[in-house]
């Protein structure tokens, strides 16, 4: 549990994710001032509670805790193992039991004495603990070695981005690349009994993590964690020249001698069990699949809505979606020629960012000053790692922002700019420091929502094709085609998980939309096949977020205004959109 709570919503662009079962890695926070309670005393006795709480699931993995927290002195937190956390067969045990006494915790406080602020996050964790607590009977259903969002995917990422505040952040960084091989251990340890039971991933899996491993460690000598390791050395200014020397030579040799034997040994167990899987289709196939399926497209994006309504809801959207197209094509019988040719300003991304931040403002409340930085992925990531992903800075310093872009995934022109949007401004970068500046609980930054963040990243992107630098009919025909094509996605993911579709019922969904490439086909069926509901976060949140704000236009009618409302949601933080739309009263500026 303590895994699942402390992901960290490490947003890997068009690929990013939210992890369900063994292993803590990533998140995010969020803000809002506190308003005035009823009761000073048990507001304080909350806020007391909940850091308790923080303090203990943040330090149960030291990745997590670095890139949740800059200084974690400053939280009362001197003294920890260094760890990336247990994976283990009886974590979902272990979870319920953490989670029945949060519950009897919580319930001792009077809600109504509390703030706002607090009673929103009494509110979240609730639904959390409610929903989590029948879960445990999945635990073996997850799968944190996928391809695309896997932890073997994500940490060389995450180990090359991890800063250097300080020596003792040298020194945790050196043990855990010593810690990876057992960390390895323990994740084969319980793919294993996956295999035994009947839940082991289908052979064309395995086969991607493999060639991914493969791929990372081909180069042992040009690793690129030895040049970004030397790089942060060279700029710690707290680090004598011998020092760095010394921290150079101990990397270079825990990279060599821990760190790649890890992955390789990784590679070579999780050959041995190929063939074990028994599903190679959607969760369905499996044994209470479907159940799971249903728990876990709740849990990823944070919807109440059923499989079944999200299913019309996404062909409703798609239909509108066409009709605009063809509506578009009636009215210019030229688009398709001029949605191919037209030109922008810019494509560095430094300037459509700062394009961007200029053009949001009528729209969007103005961001604190913060730095950010854009760089290229290594290309023994590229085939595997998303278009662009953006790592959020912790929670006490937001100055440090960086924005990755996989060049080998082609994103140029317009699909740049509005993949720079979502991952920048007015998308994750945004929304991070935006509540990061308010002020919200520190334990906030363990919850929250895939569907909130992902949806409220498409959301944005889908605005930023107007905000381009193009004939407008032009970026409505290009934005109508994304939403559409991300609407084949998402009914795709529920087909195949949900319905049991088979790669021919794929391919011939596809073909009703004049997609027929059936190798593409079977990359889609495979891909959604390896990371179920991954696809949901992004559309169905997207599609929840239109939800809201239709809601908030019936409401406050002549009151309401896209400022307003993206205001008001900044303000509250990620959070399931039921509780999102049950305190917007109480965020609404007047």
């Amino acid at each position: 549990m303590r895994e699942k709570l402390l992901e960290r919503r490490f947003t890997a662009g068009k690929k990013r994710y939210r992890k369900r079962g063994f292993l803590l890695l990533f998140a995010a926070v969020l803000c809002l001032q506190a308003g005035c309670g009823e009761n000073q005393e048990t507001q304080n006795k909350f806020s007391k509670y909940l850091n308790q709480v923080f303090r203990t699931e943040i330090t149960a993995s030291t990745l997590n805790m670095h890139y949740s927290l800059a200084h974690p002195e400053n939280y009362g937190i001197v003294d920890y193992t260094v760890t990336y956390g247990n994976v283990t067969v009886d974590s979902g045990n272990e979870a319920a039991a953490v989670l029945e006494n949060w519950k009897e915790n919580l319930e001792k406080f009077d809600k109504g004495e509390l703030s706002t602020s607090q009673k929103m996050t009494y509110d979240i964790m609730m639904d959390y603990i409610q929903k989590e607590i029948p879960s445990g009977k999945f635990n073996l259903y997850g799968e944190i070695l996928k391809p695309s969002t896997g932890i073997q995917s994500q940490l060389p990422v995450l180990l090359a981005e991890y800063i250097f505040y300080d020596e003792k952040d040298i020194e945790d960084y050196l043990k855990l690349l010593s810690c990876t091989s057992d960390l390895f251990s323990q994740i084969m340890e319980v793919e294993k009994v996956k295999a035994e039971k009947g839940l082991f991933m289908a052979d064309f899996a395995v086969e991607d993590v493999v060639i991914q491993c493969d791929n990372f460690i081909q180069d042992t000598e040009n690793n690129y964690l030895l040049s970004t390791f030397e790089q942060r050395v060279d700029e710690a200014d707290f680090l004598t020249p011998e020092q760095r020397e010394n921290y150079k030579q101990r990397n270079r040799q825990a990279v060599k001698e821990e760190l790649i034997p890890a992955y390789r040994k990784l590679a070579e167990d999780l050959s041995l069990l190929k063939g074990s899987g028994r599903n190679t289709g959607g969760l369905c196939g499996l044994e209470d699949g479907k159940e799971y399926y249903e728990y876990l497209v709740t849990d990823t994006t944070g919807s109440s809505m059923s499989v079944e309504e999200m299913q019309r809801q996404t062909e409703r959207q798609r239909k509108q979606d066409l009709e605009d197209l063809a509506q578009i094509a009636g009215k210019y019988p030229d688009i398709g020629q001029k949605s191919v040719n037209y030109q922008l300003p810019t494509e560095e991304p430094g300037e459509i960012l700062s394009d961007l931040q200029n053009k949001m403002q009528q729209d969007f409340p103005s961001p604190p000053k913060v730095s950010f930085s854009v760089k290229e992925v290594h290309p023994s990531l590229e085939e595997y790692t998303a278009p662009a992903f953006y790592l959020t800075p912790p929670i006490d310093d937001i100055s440090q922002n960086c924005i990755y872009i996989n060049r080998a995934k082609g994103d140029e022109k317009l699909q740049l700019y509005t993949t720079l949007a979502h991952e920048g401004f007015p998308g994750h970068l945004y929304q991070n420091v935006m509540e990061r500046s308010c002020g919200l609980e520190p334990i906030r930054s363990l919850f929250g929502s895939s569907g909130y963040v992902e949806g409220w990243a498409t959301y944005v992107e889908m605005q930023s094709y107007y905000y381009a630098d193009v004939d407008k009919a032009v970026a409505a025909f290009l934005q109508k085609n994304q939403s559409a094509l991300l609407s084949l996605y998402a009914s795709a993911d529920m087909g195949i998980h949900y319905d049991g579709w088979s790669l021919k019922d794929t391919i011939d969904f596809f073909g009703k939309y004049q997609i027929k490439d059936k190798n593409t086909i079977k990359k889609i069926y495979q891909l959604i096949v390896e990371e179920p509901a991954h696809y949901l976060k992004y559309y169905v949140g997207y599609l929840e977020f239109l939800n809201l704000r239709e809601y908030a236009t019936n409401k406050y009618k002549e009151d309401y205004s896209d400022y307003k409302f993206h205001s008001a949601l900044m303000r509250m933080g990620a959070a399931p959109f039921d509780i999102l739309k049950k305190y917007l009263p109480e965020y609404w500026e007047t």
